[in-house]
């Protein structure tokens, strides 16, 4: 599977790149999104819920692990498994509904449900880079290599 290394100047840049998902992850996909508190999570999943049509405030959902939005014709989940104690919390939390065909999950700190979360189509990666940061796009599935490739081209 390919990667791609990507500069992000500031947190337009991280709103823009959660934009162009939008166009491009379909129907029946997962991402994991890696990075330290405040490297741009929960930016990119507004970023990428703008891209769909999304007005409203996008918050972490740090407390209720996951936050559910339809918008764009999409079923869209954003997790938030940062103060998960252990992974069979989520499959007491209904988990596995929201993994399907028709759902999009944008999952932020998928270490910690290791083991229990199917795996990822995409994984991205946000790090700092002196005031700025950088992302890593790592195309996990044939579906998630297909998103990798078209941003690739994009640049």
């Amino acid at each position: 599977m390919i990667q791609i290394e990507l500069p992000l100047a500031d947190e337009a840049a991280t709103l823009k790149l959660g934009q162009q998902l939008a166009d491009l992850i379909p129907a029946g996909f997962i991402t994991y999104i890696y990075g330290n508190l405040g490297a741009g999570k929960t930016t990119l999943v507004r970023g990428y819920l703008q891209g769909l049509g999304y007005k409203g405030n996008v918050k972490s959902p740090t407390y209720t692990l996951v936050e559910p939005y339809e918008v764009g014709g999409r079923q869209v989940f954003h997790f938030d498994l940062y103060r998960l104690a252990d992974p069979e919390e989520l499959e007491y939390a209904g988990g596995r509904d929201y993994f399907n065909a028709d759902s999009v999950c944008l999952v932020e700190w998928p270490e910690k449900g290791r083991g229990w979360l199917a795996g990822a189509d995409l994984q991205i990666h946000l790090d700092y880079v002196g005031m700025a940061r950088k992302v890593v796009l790592r195309a996990c599935s044939d579906k998630g290599q297909q998103v990798v490739e078209v941003i690739r081209l994009r640049r």
